[in-house]
């Protein structure tokens, strides 16, 4: 595993990461909301990666893990727009996007502004739009007008702390909806998803598939898996999916 690296943002965000070099196509990991790159399935594929010999690429962004700048003060595009913009600096050629949960959300966003960096695409749990459809649209009438009040209200978490989502969040992630729009990829796509997952639902994965565009996509729905998909079997199945990506581009 390479030392810790600092790469700075043409927006002054210094964000943390992890590359180790390989044969390419490399690996591209895009974790979650509040997550970091030291997350099980982050490490783990990691490891995998180096054991095949690929490059791989691990990264936190804004305000996440140890990465500069405040988690509250941040929203979907300017988290879209660090991978972006380290995605470019950092990999050589076309990777294998991995996205998990909101990572597939910001993994949508850039299949659509850079098609090219993508050899194929991998979801976990993807959570496309869910600023929208699952806060916005779950919040009461209290939560609605104390978030035009107070700019943010908290939310319960399984993980740890109370989520508190600003009004940044929800305002700025109608700018970057995916399920709206024509959403092409044209690259080999596997769709990862628990039925047992609390917090994105299967018909996310339905909607998804059905809505997006491309020449070799398919779903998977794994029995009894939950949102975390970090137990062995599921990590083998992110491997799998993987593997299955780079047998039909090599």
């Amino acid at each position: 595993m390479q030392s810790l690296k600092y790469f700075q943002t043409q927006t002054n965000r210094t964000l943390a990461y992890h590359y180790t070099d390989g044969k390419q196509p490399g690996v591209v990991f895009l974790g979650g909301f509040k997550s970091d790159m030291g997350g099980t399935k982050a490490v783990h594929l990691e490891k995998w990666a180096v054991a095949q010999g690929r490059a791989f690429l691990r990264f936190d962004y804004s305000g996440h893990g140890q990465s500069s700048g405040e988690f509250t003060k941040g929203a979907i595009g300017e988290w879209a727009a660090d991978a972006a913009e380290i995605v470019k600096a950092v990999t050589q050629g076309p990777q294998v996007i991995v996205g998990s949960s909101m990572g597939g959300w910001i993994s949508l966003l850039l299949a659509r502004e850079m098609p090219a960096k993508f050899a194929g695409l991998v979801t976990i749990a993807a959570a496309p739009d869910f600023t929208e459809d699952s806060m916005w649209a779950g919040f009461d009438e209290a939560q609605r007008e104390a978030l035009k009040v107070d700019g943010q209200v908290a939310l319960p978490s399984e993980y740890g702390e109370p989520y508190v989502i600003t009004e940044k969040l929800i305002t700025e992630g109608r700018d970057n909806l995916v399920l709206r729009s024509p959403l092409d990829l044209p690259f080999p796509v596997r769709f990862l998803q628990g039925t047992a997952d609390a917090d994105v639902d299967m018909t996310v994965a339905l909607r998804l598939l059905e809505h997006a565009t491309g020449p070799d996509m398919r779903l998977s729905l794994f029995k009894g898996a939950d949102h975390r998909f970090s137990d062995a079997p599921s990590l083998k199945a992110t491997e799998d999916a993987i593997t299955d990506v780079f047998e039909i581009i090599s």
